[in-house]
This record gives structure tokens, sequence and C-alpha cells, in this order.
């Protein structure tokens, strides 16, 4: 794993993190308890804070980025963030999916218990109410979190990534 100072900061790090061995974390990076961060993940906080709550998962191959001097990146408890996906200068509050190979721009603020699916384009600026599911380029709200999406898959993936992380230390 490559882990860096950058300008006198230094990634900081939870309890019972997992962080695979060929990431990257840099700068200014603040993560809770419970996180992992997978195989070819980058979370580059040189240019801005980056900071991930609890039981945080980003997942192989995505890019946790910010906007200098403008626009940090602030992850909530029980985010998963899914393979190739990229956040960038934006805030993610708790109980969040991230897709595969979504990308989230800056100044988006994506609010509790909702889904960005696998794919979309959140654009710079837009809100995500609570309990949404958004979906395509750009994306737009396609309907409300049901329970069953709730604990079948924010809830499901975000506590399998705990048990995987458990399985490489």
């Amino acid at each position: 794993m490559i882990i860096k100072t950058i300008n006198g900061k230094t990634p900081e790090f939870g309890k019972n993190c997992f962080i695979a061995e060929n990431a990257t974390i840099v700068g200014e990076v603040s993560m809770g308890n419970q996180c992992s961060i997978w195989f070819n993940v980058v979370v580059r906080g040189d240019v801005h804070y980056i900071k991930l709550g609890d039981k945080v998962n980003v997942q192989d191959g995505a890019i946790v980025h910010c906007t200098y001097q403008k626009s940090p990146t602030i992850i909530g408890n029980n985010v998963s963030i899914g393979h190739n996906a990229i956040v960038h200068g934006c805030t993610v509050h708790d109980n969040v999916l991230i897709g595969m190979g979504s990308i989230v721009m800056d100044d988006c603020i994506i609010e509790s218990n909702s889904i960005i699916a696998a794919g979309a384009v959140v654009t710079k600026g837009t809100r995500v109410p609570s309990g949404s599911v958004f979906a395509g380029i750009p994306a737009k709200k396609i309907s409300d979190i049901s329970k069953e999406l709730s604990s079948g898959e924010i809830d499901r993936i975000a506590n399998n990534y705990v048990t995987y992380s458990s399985w490489f230390k």
C-alpha cells in the first residue's frame, strides 16, 4: 500500500480497518472504524480533505478525490462505494450505496438511505433526496427506496464488506 504525507498532512485510520496492499491513500484523509479500502483504490486528499465515517467500504478500482481548496469529500457511516466508482468533491450521508462504475461529481449531496445505480452520472451540484434511487446519465430519480432495497442492498453490502475484510487480516 502507498500511504503518503502530502504538505504535512498524513492519512489517519480508525480501528479494525483493512487497506489492500496496492491501495493508495495520500494527504488529508481520515477514516473511522471498520473501513475497508480495496485493491487499486485511490483516496487522494492532496488538494482538500477527505473524511470517511465508520463502516465505509471503497471497492476495487474506485477513486475518491476532491477539488483544490473548494470541494472536500465527506462520506458518512455505513457507505459502500462500488467497483470503479468515482466520488469527487461531494458529500455522501449515512447508509448509501454508490453503484459500480458510477460517478458523483463536485458539490453533490447524497442524502441518507439512498442508492446511486451502477453506471449513473450524478452531475455537479445535484442533491439526491433521502430515500431515493437515482440512475442514468445524467442521473435522475427513478424511485423511492424500498425496505427490501435498504436492508437487502445497503445494509447487506456494508456488512458483507466488514466480513470480507476480516479474511485478509
